[in-house]
């Protein structure tokens, strides 16, 4: 966790972030030293280590090539989640520069990923918020929607949503569901997680099945929702992210018991 002032001669990728976004000229983490990347007397931190090497994250921005953390989420998994460490320490020090309780400039913790305030002593950590995503099946029929985020997009995904005070996880899955499909949902079980830096998520998946009520859709959310049968999908989300997987898993359980019925 310490800052490091560049002398040029410090090898290993760098994660130059601001604002969500990360420095990827032509489309790659750069790889090499400060000085070959003009990043000699910046300030810089590790974050992690990949394939042997130091990753470093700078505060800041370049010229160009300022891009999303989601150009690199098919490369490898486990430079996705550094990178996206990376972005989300970005955020996290450019939205604490200042105490929240007494106004006082912070500092950079040397030993965890703080930012600490001299006057009052406080301790800020980066907060993370927790999502739910999840996997619906009807019989052979699986529930996608059409999100209004994606409007330039046919990219039709899974149910998703934030975690909210005071609730369990099951609980914002049936929630969630329910406000944005109008439909009721059992047999909810947990899969497997994903840390997702936009801005600053985790992403929490479960599988469930229809338990009743009439599609229809939340139109401050989705633009459409249907049921759709397993080998008969609109387009769906890359192999890299949790939403495929789930939609995966169902289509797996789904061929199962066709196989266990004939």
């Amino acid at each position: 966790m310490h800052l490091y002032t560049l002398t040029g001669s410090e090898k290993g990728w760098w994660t130059v972030s601001l604002g969500g976004r990360v420095w990827l000229p032509q489309g790659d983490l750069p790889f090499g030293t400060a000085q070959n990347w003009g990043l000699t007397g910046k300030q810089a931190k590790v974050v992690g280590e990949w394939q042997g090497e130091n990753v470093w994250l700078i505060h800041g921005k370049m010229d160009n090539d300022m891009c999303s953390p989601r150009l690199i989420a098919s490369q490898d998994e486990k430079l996705f989640k550094l990178v996206g460490r990376g972005v989300q320490l970005a955020e996290f020090y450019r939205s604490h520069r200042y105490c929240g309780y007494c106004g006082s400039k912070m500092r950079h913790s040397e030993s965890e990923w703080a930012c600490l305030c001299d006057n009052c002593h406080e301790r800020y950590y980066p907060q993370i918020a927790p999502c739910i995503i999840v996997g619906i099946r009807n019989q052979d029929k699986i529930l996608l929607a059409h999100h209004v985020r994606h409007k330039h997009s046919p990219l039709y995904t899974v149910l998703a949503g934030f975690v909210e005070v005071g609730e369990t996880l099951e609980e914002a899955v049936a929630r969630e569901v329910f406000e944005e499909s109008n439909i009721r949902i059992r047999n909810i079980r947990y899969v497997s997680s994903q840390p997702w830096p936009f801005p600053h998520s985790l992403m929490m998946g479960f599988l469930a099945d229809y338990d009743g009520g009439e599609l229809r859709h939340d139109p401050a959310e989705l633009t459409s929702a249907g049921w759709y049968r397993y080998d008969k999908l609109p387009q769906i989300p890359p192999s890299d992210t949790i939403a495929r997987r789930l939609i995966e898993d169902t289509i797996a359980n789904i061929r199962q018991d066709e196989t266990r019925n004939k």
